[in-house]
């Protein structure tokens, strides 16, 4: 088993038991390949759920770029409702996770079609 098979391994665990979302396996794993070489560094591979300069980086980089979303304050309320719902105190928020949860939440599915 690869790492990265690992880490989409433990992404999908995390949705399961701490998300409460059953995975697309196909999509988490084409999502996690799309973070590229992030998911194998211990920092960029979290998402600090409590730093605003850290959120706002996914809004723009994530949601903007890559999903091709325009700006507005649906943008931030999906980001809060996603960590809110992996746990405010869950110290681990995984990129993957969090982003596949904003492509399920906008439907952006397509995106990694």
């Amino acid at each position: 088993m690869s790492k990265r098979d690992e880490l989409i391994a433990k992404y999908a665990d995390d949705l399961k038991n701490k998300c409460k979302v059953t995975p697309d396996m196909a999509l988490l794993t084409k999502v996690t390949i799309g973070c590229g070489p992030s998911i194998y560094n211990a920092d960029s591979s979290t998402v600090a759920g409590s730093d605003p300069s850290e959120l706002e980086t996914v809004k723009k980089n994530f949601l903007m770029k890559k999903l091709g979303l325009a700006d507005s304050p649906s943008l931030m309320e999906a980001i809060n409702a996603v960590i809110d719902t992996y746990g405010r105190s869950e110290r681990s928020k995984y990129r993957a996770v969090v982003y596949y949860m904003l492509v399920k939440h906008f439907g952006k599915e397509a995106v990694y079609g």
